[in-house]
């Protein structure tokens, strides 16, 4: 295992721990204790434990509630989503639910919910953001867009705030709108907290500098279903004559873009800028799904024509020898 490899698994080792931790101590320090709904799949949790803690008087740990919904998550992720990403997505979901669990539930703020929604939201964001940052995420919902990013193209945004503003609606009515007030201050901030250290854009532009274009244009085509702009350039200092790439991409296909080039071209430089507005010649959701289908039809032609080739040529050798 080379240097660099070493390296990459030491940082996601160390991000792992610390995203595990922060979303334990934004839970259990901060909105549980507090009676102040998280976003996502841990708000709904909270809402379950809510539910059986007032209509069957069963009191019901969130962690354990976030630890069972992620194992179908991490089942159907393990088929579409890529293993490496759902692997440490679920583990770190495991860890941070598990310390959920042991660790007390205790208010680092008295009297003061804004502050508890302000500092639990971000917390909760710097976890989602750094595990984002190295490739993997802290599970629930985010689970769930790659699988969807990577089966049909699509986004989720629309489908995350529906269960956001569902959240923020069931709280007011069983807990109090006041309290659902500091829930969107925490999904507030969590969000904003996402954005500082990765991004919540649906749409980013990469810029790729590289001297290998054609090696990192193939695998970026082979990967991902993105048109690339090719732009001849040359370096400042150097001199040296290199290629500008450009491409607009989801923040979902972000990290597999960066891993993929740098795989191909180590010393390649990868400026990445957040796109407002797109306005021609986007390969939407439905046209990427579409170009996907077409290709696997067309490798499936070319595979069963090359199959057919095959057998007639050992037809004719047979024929051949026969004569």
């Amino acid at each position: 295992m080379g240097l660099a490899r070493v390296k990459e698994y030491g940082i996601k080792t160390v991000v792992f721990i610390i995203a595990a931790v922060l979303v334990a101590i934004s839970m259990n320090n901060f909105f549980i204790p507090n009676n102040i709904f998280s976003g996502g799949f841990n708000g709904v949790a909270q809402l379950i434990s809510l539910f059986f803690d007032s209509v069957f008087g069963l009191h019901v740990e969130v962690g354990a509630i976030i630890m069972a919904t992620n194992i179908p998550l991490a089942i159907a992720g393990w088929i579409y989503a890529g293993r490496e990403f759902t692997i440490l997505s679920f583990l770190n979901n495991f860890a941070a639910s598990f310390m959920q669990i042991i660790l007390p539930k205790t208010t680092l703020v008295t009297h003061e919910p804004i502050l508890a929604g302000l500092f639990g939201g971000l917390l909760l964001g710097i976890s989602i953001g750094l595990t984002f940052k190295v490739g993997f995420s802290t599970g629930g919902m985010d689970i769930v867009a790659m699988i969807v990013q990577k089966t049909t193209g699509k986004s989720i945004g629309s489908i995350n705030m529906f269960i956001n503003v569902f959240i923020v609606v069931v709280a007011g009515a069983f807990i109090g709108w006041q309290n659902a007030m500091y829930t969107i201050i925490g999904i507030y901030a969590t969000s904003a907290a996402v954005d500082a250290i990765h991004t919540r854009h649906q749409k980013l532009t990469a810029f790729i500098v590289t001297t290998h274009p054609d090696e990192v244009i193939q695998g970026l085509q082979a990967a991902l279903v993105r048109g690339i702009t090719v732009m001849p350039s040359r370096g400042a200092f150097t001199q040296e004559p290199n290629t500008t790439l450009m491409m607009v991409l989801s923040r979902y296909e972000l990290t597999e873009m960066q891993n993929l080039v740098k795989s191909i071209d180590r010393d390649s430089f990868i400026n990445i800028v957040s796109t407002v507005e797109v306005s021609n010649n986007f390969w939407n959701e439905d046209l990427q799904s579409q170009i996907k289908r077409e290709r696997v039809a067309a490798k499936a032609q070319i595979t069963d024509a090359l199959n057919i080739s095959e057998e007639a040529d050992k037809i004719g050798v047979d024929n051949q020898e026969k004569k």
